[in-house]
């Protein structure tokens, strides 16, 4: 196990789509660096299986359970000394909604988001964000390859708005340093060198914004 260096960044959040593979490239930057994981924990919401089943009926049982399960979550974080450890992540909280306003009704929205408010949720800052993107075929190919059973059931047309809707999100993102990464054709889990060259360019990253890939890498 490598320890975290004085130049890598002390809180990195894992971000992107269902499938595209950010819990276990977290699982092992933190073991690699020796860091606290954070994990958004979606099995133990009770609500999601009957959400991938039939999406109108449980998105806001669903929505909400995840908001105050992250809420929780962050607060203990607030409330802990950032300072002493190093901690990965797989999720940020503003994803939360970036999924509710994909699947919340409008008046479902607008009571999440008086909720949201009333919470006053401050979570810590990353010092980087981690954005794996891939097409929806990749996407389709890698949730049947892992086989969770409740994932099985989600819909190509799901995957395709959710997609787009983060490459809105991260096109305006500017909270913090963002690495985008082209996770098409790596595997930075399986493969040794995928993930050697990844890391090395996640503990460079110290400003603005990088387009990661393989062959080319491009700062803006």
């Amino acid at each position: 196990m490598a320890e975290a260096s004085d130049s890598t960044p002390r809180f990195i959040v894992v971000e992107g789509p269902i499938g595209v593979g950010k819990t276990s490239l977290a699982r092992r930057l933190a073991e690699t660096l020796g860091a606290e994981l954070v994990l958004e924990q979606a099995e133990q919401n009770p609500f999601l299986e009957r959400f991938y089943r039939d999406p109108q009926s449980t998105a806001f049982a669903t929505q909400l359970h995840f908001l105050f399960q992250r809420a929780q979550q962050l607060a203990g974080l607030r409330q802990a000394d950032l300072f002493a450890t190093t901690r990965v992540a797989d999720y940020l909280l503003e994803k939360d909604r970036l999924f509710a306003r994909l699947t919340l009704d409008p008046a479902e929205y607008a009571l999440y988001e008086q909720v949201h408010a009333r919470l006053a949720i401050e979570p810590p800052k990353p010092d980087l964000v981690v954005y794996l993107q891939a097409p929806v075929d990749v996407l389709v190919e890698r949730i049947a390859r892992r086989r969770i059973p409740m994932e099985q059931q989600i819909e190509r047309a799901y995957l395709e708005r959710l997609n787009q809707a983060y490459a809105r999100f991260f096109h305006d993102y500017e909270e913090a340093p963002l690495l985008i990464v082209n996770a098409t054709t790596i595997d930075p889990v399986g493969n040794a060198a995928d993930y050697d060259e990844l890391l090395g360019a996640i503990q460079r990253m110290k400003r603005g914004r990088l387009y990661y890939n393989p062959l080319r890498h491009e700062a803006l």
